[in-house]
């Protein structure tokens, strides 16, 4: 019996790599170790950029591995976050904090469903309501930031506000607010979305130069600009529509 290898194998193991992480990242919460769990977290975000950056190369995007990177979301971005945040903090609210961890996860698998149900072909210029992995990555970065692993404590008393970042993040990713999709490195791409490449290579640099410390401000702004930009737009349709201007005759 010989087996057929194809050239969605490539794409499909970066998605395996990104469902490897967030099983890693359970287990390292479950541990203790929540600063290697939030990093295993952002790493699984990456390898999840790069299924679709390899489908997109070896020309091999199909249904089953759209079906298997939201499969592998759930895990990696859903769940993992989710038992991250309970362990870390919001256990100590009891019943309320599992309420809250379970609004997270299940917000995420909402977020995905819809996705998969409005897809339409294999390229998004954009998304409606914060990507999963987006939000997991706030979840994380957040918390390589301002989270002393060694007294277990968030410093600068940031727990509270951690509370709340948690449910912010659920509902902006049901909501219905656009956020530009990553560049896919196509001539067309980098042109279209100038500022958002500019973005980017400011907020690598930044990372980098912070080291690492900085990554949860840059997505801050990210998320922030992103709700601004459409309530001014929800105000200006709702104004146009209103309130037409009259013309002079």
């Amino acid at each position: 019996m010989k087996i057929r290898v194809t050239r969605s194998v490539i794409p499909n193991l970066f998605t395996i790599l990104n469902m490897f992480c967030g099983f890693l990242s359970v287990i390292n919460t479950a541990e203790g170790n929540y600063m290697y769990a939030s990093t295993l977290i952002i790493i699984a975000a990456i390898f999840d950029a790069f299924d679709g950056f390899a489908a997109r190369i070896t020309k091999s995007a199909s249904e089953f591995g759209v079906e298997l990177d939201s499969l592998a979301d759930v895990i990696s971005f859903g769940i993992a976050p989710a038992f991250l945040i309970y362990k870390i903090k919001l256990f100590e609210f009891q019943e309320i904090g599992i309420l809250i961890s379970a609004f997270y996860l299940v917000m995420a698998g909402l977020r995905l469903a819809r996705f998969n149900v409005q897809l339409v072909g294999f390229e998004k210029p954009h998304y409606y309501g914060l990507p999963a992995p987006l939000g997991a990555i706030t979840v994380s970065s957040f918390i390589l930031t301002f989270y002393n692993d060694v007294l277990n404590i968030f410093k600068y008393n940031f727990g509270s506000f951690f509370v709340l970042l948690v449910i912010s993040i659920g509902l902006l990713m049901i909501s219905k607010i656009k956020y530009e999709a990553l560049p896919n490195f196509s001539q067309e791409s980098l042109k279209g979305k100038l500022l958002l490449n500019i973005f980017l290579l400011l907020s690598v640099l930044i990372a980098i130069f912070s080291n690492g410390k900085a990554i949860i401000f840059m997505i801050l702004i990210f998320i922030v600009f992103g709700f601004l930009r459409s309530v001014y737009k929800s105000t200006a349709d709702f104004i146009k529509a209103n309130f037409p201007t009259s013309k002079a005759n």
